[in-house]
């Protein structure tokens, strides 16, 4: 069963590979509805070129691809109207919650919290969380799920293939200190 339940997922959580591939298996689960914008997926991927220079624009052009096919109804178009009636600190994350009430999104995942306060988002009801926050509610929801998703990315990991603590250390250093302590205590599962 598919949940109404709605994210919008920041370009700065879609940045790492690591991270971004395991909020794709967590997505792939139905506990939640996640979706994003090309002009999302645009600012990622122009980050991470700038960073990786030894990626090639076509290898990010297919992930976009492959994001956008396995995660039903993910691409939020036509929300540009509402950029300009949005209040942020900075103006170029008014695309983020333009999209976010167009998506009907309810939550916005991301590691800019500063930059989505509460007061400029409470009005269109929407909350801004950290991935770690974004995946453990997902855990205190179903454990199993989640376990089972991680267990999927770890085991489509080929080059180089991760035992589970090796795996778990990846996602700590994407930030997840308070998931990788629980996971941790249902490692054979994943």
């Amino acid at each position: 069963m598919s949940s109404n339940f709605t994210v919008i997922y920041d370009a700065c959580v879609l940045y790492p590979a690591p991270l971004r591939d395991f909020l794709m298996r967590l997505a792939m689960t139905d506990l939640y509805r996640a979706r994003w914008t090309d002009t999302i997926h645009d600012e990622w991927m122009r980050n991470v070129l700038k960073n990786r220079p030894d990626l090639k624009p076509e290898e990010l052009e297919r992930t976009r691809d492959l994001m956008n096919l396995h995660v039903r109804d993910s691409l939020v178009t036509g929300f540009e109207h509402l950029i300009s009636a949005v209040n942020l600190p900075d103006s170029n994350d008014r695309h983020v919650v333009a999209a976010a009430i167009h998506g009907g999104a309810s939550l916005i995942v991301t590691f800019n919290l500063k930059d989505f306060p509460p007061d400029s988002l409470n009005c269109a009801n929407l909350v801004a969380q950290h991935p770690d926050d974004f995946i453990l509610d997902l855990l205190d929801l179903n454990p199993a799920r989640v376990c089972e998703a991680a267990a999927n990315h770890r085991r489509s990991l080929k080059n180089p293939p991760k035992t589970a603590d090796e795996y778990l250390d990846t996602l700590l250093r994407q930030g997840l200190t308070q998931t990788v302590s629980l996971l941790r205590t249902w490692k054979a599962a994943i």
